[in-house]
């Protein structure tokens, strides 16, 4: 069976800055090992994205942006983790495929966020198309 191609990624510096607050979070309130274990699902949630962008549990979000803006939960990747898992997801990644095929993760935030609230300019309805 042929492996699937990644897709090229970037993580956008919002992305990156979600990702720290995230792990530090997860580590002062659960502790290191919760930390790993968290660090490892988001990986591979980037990495079940960039393998297939429009994959079970990815929602369009056309009411965000005319087209392209998704969404995909962390929940639906634990499966996808080797080792110990992480008991209740918390958070989604905000991405698009750009037409260059680049997947593009914009943001990591926690599911009881207002997406709105937290997009990126570039995300919001009207934007000029990447």
């Amino acid at each position: 069976m042929a492996k699937k191609r990644l897709s090229p990624l970037s993580l956008a510096p919002a992305a990156r800055d979600d990702l720290r607050e995230v792990l530090r979070w997860s580590q002062q309130k659960f502790g290191g090992p919760a930390a790993v274990r968290y660090r490892a699902l988001i990986k591979q949630a980037v990495r079940d994205v960039r393998t297939d962008p429009e994959r079970v549990g990815s929602k369009e979000r056309p009411e965000i942006m005319i087209k392209g803006a998704r969404t995909y939960h962390l929940g639906f990747s634990r499966r996808n983790v080797s080792g110990s898992k992480v008991k209740e997801p918390r958070h989604i990644l905000l991405y698009r495929r750009r037409e260059d095929g680049l997947i593009e993760v914009a943001r990591i935030l926690h599911d009881g966020r207002d997406l709105e609230r937290h997009l990126p300019d570039d995300y919001r309805r009207g934007a000029a198309p990447i």
